[in-house]
């Protein structure tokens, strides 16, 4: 049998997986995960699906529940039945109408640096 790139995992609706998770491709959550943390390629939490981990991904996309923390090094989108719980550290952040959330979001193409330090520098430095 061929190994398959980029696989797609699920996790049904009403399914509850409880633990540790890294997944190479894509997982979609339509019921419920509950860990200390989950590292993915793509995570796709759908209308239906709860997350309460704390997620490390290239690319995530919410439309459900996830409480916990999300680090991204892609995207973030947060889409209209988003509820988010936690801090968002990505290069890209994309939230539409109807999103809930309450945290606080870190956006910055350069993640190894502070965004505060890089801002506070480039304001001080003279004309």
């Amino acid at each position: 049998m061929a190994k398959r790139e980029n696989a797609k995992s699920i996790i049904g609706e009403n399914s509850f997986f409880e633990g540790r998770f890294y997944i190479s491709g894509e997982l979609q959550v339509d019921g419920k995960f509950e860990g200390t943390s989950l590292f993915i390629d793509t995570l796709n939490v759908t209308k239906k699906g709860k997350v309460k981990s704390d997620i490390k991904a290239n690319h995530a996309i919410v439309e459900g529940i996830i409480v916990g923390n999300i680090t991204a090094n892609s995207r973030v989108a947060l889409l209209p039945s988003a509820k988010v719980l936690g801090d968002i550290t990505t290069t890209e952040l994309i939230i539409q109408h109807g999103v809930m959330m309450e945290g606080k979001c870190t956006i910055s193409s350069d993640m190894e640096q502070s965004p505060r330090e890089i801002i506070e520098k480039l304001y001080n430095e003279k004309a």
